[in-house]
C-alpha cells in the first residue's frame, strides 16, 4: 500500500499533468495562500454527467447492456476505489477543517479495503448483474495502471471524512440507474459516455486542435465543459 510519501511513478500524461500540479503550485504556499492536494482513487458512481470510461462504470455497463463484463486487460491490476459522493465529501471535510491541518499536505481519497484486482471487481459485478458473465477482451495484457495506496491519513487527520460507499453498494447502484434509464449498448458506447470518443468528435468537427485547445468556443457550455466530464 504506497501512502502519500511513496515516490511519484506516473504511466500516463494524466498522471504526470497531477505530479507537475502539486510540484509546482506546492512551492506558491505561503500565508495567504494555502493549497490542498487531494489524490482521489478510481472514481466510480452515478452522477448528471456519468463517465462510462471509468472502471466499475464500464463493468457494470457492459454487463448490463450485453451480458458481458468486459475486462479489458489480464485482470491482475490493483485499483484503489472510491464513490464519487465521498469524493465530494473530502472536498467538504478539508473546507471545513482548521488550516493547520490541511495546509500544503497531500492526502490520499478512499478506503483501505476498498483496493481490488481488476478480475475481483468483475466478479462483483457479474454477481450483481443477472444473466452477465465475465469474459476477457481479446489481446489483453497486464495494465501499467497498477497500484494500491492507504487512506489512512485522511482518516486520522480529518474527523469530518467518513466514507461510507462500498464497490459492491456502487455497483447496485450503477445496475439500477442503467435499468431505470434503459440504456442500450449502442448508447452507451456513444460519445454520450465515453470522453476519448466525444474528444475525436470534437476535433474531427475542427473545434479542437491536435492539443486539445479550443478552436471554437462551443455554444451553451461555459470553460468548454463537454458532455462526458467529471
Amino acid at each position: 500500500l504506497l501512502d502519500e510519501q511513496a515516490a511519484f511513478n506516473p504511466v500516463t500524461p494524466y498522471g504526470e499533468s497531477k505530479v507537475l500540479v502539486e510540484r509546482d503550485v506546492g512551492p506558491l504556499a505561503d500565508e495567504r495562500f494555502s493549497p490542498t492536494f487531494l489524490r482521489n482513487a478510481t472514481a466510480y458512481g452515478v452522477s448528471p454527467r456519468l463517465r462510462g470510461d471509468l472502471v466499475i462504470n464500464n463493468l457494470v455497463g457492459y454487463a448490463h447492456t450485453s451480458g458481458e463484463v468486459l475486462i479489458k486487460s489480464d485482470g491482475t491490476p490493483w485499483r484503489p476505489l472510491v464513490h464519487i459522493r465521498d469524493i465530494s465529501l473530502a472536498f467538504l471535510a478539508v473546507l471545513h477543517a482548521p488550516r493547520e491541518k490541511v495546509h500544503n499536505q497531500a492526502f490520499n481519497v478512499g478506503r483501505n479495503e476498498e483496493n481490488y484486482r481488476v478480475r475481483k471487481l468483475a466478479e462483483m459485478v457479474e454477481q450483481q448483474v443477472p444473466d452477465s458473465r465475465v469474459t476477457y477482451a481479446a489481446g489483453g495484457g497486464p495494465d501499467k495502471r497498477n497500484y494500491r495506496v492507504d487512506c489512512t491519513k485522511i482518516l486520522q487527520t480529518l474527523p469530518g471524512f467518513r466514507p461510507s460507499w462500498t464497490v459492491r453498494k456502487g455497483v447496485k447502484e450503477l445496475h439500477g440507474a442503467y435499468k431505470t434509464k434503459r440504456l442500450g449498448h449502442e448508447e452507451f458506447l456513444s460519445s454520450r459516455y465515453l470522453r476519448i470518443k466525444h474528444v475525436r468528435e470534437l476535433q474531427q468537427q475542427g473545434m479542437l486542435d491536435a492539443q486539445l485547445r479550443w478552436l471554437e468556443q462551443p455554444r451553451g457550455r461555459g470553460c468548454g465543459a463537454s458532455e462526458s466530464a467529471g
